[in-house]
């Protein structure tokens, strides 16, 4: 059981870096951060077509990494 949860949690991990690196940035950098952050946070924009699919799917990545982590911690 110990080492099913270690192989499926370098798989989580790989595509979850897969799924991170494809979002494409919010911002434009740190001078982004200062002058315009705060229009993000105002006028929320919807994700549409490739971008959703992207972040629903790092949603559930990070929560199956963090629930193999723990199970892979705790078979330990």
């Amino acid at each position: 059981m110990e080492a099913l949860a270690s192989i499926l949690l370098v798989i989580v991990s790989i595509l979850l870096i897969g799924a991170v690196l494809l979002q494409s940035g919010k911002s434009a950098g740190l001078s982004g951060a200062i002058s315009g952050g705060a229009e993000q946070l105002v006028g929320k924009q919807k994700a549409r077509g490739v971008e959703a699919v992207l972040v629903k799917a790092t949603v559930v990545l990070g929560t199956l990494f963090f629930l193999l982590t723990l199970s892979v911690a705790f078979f330990m």
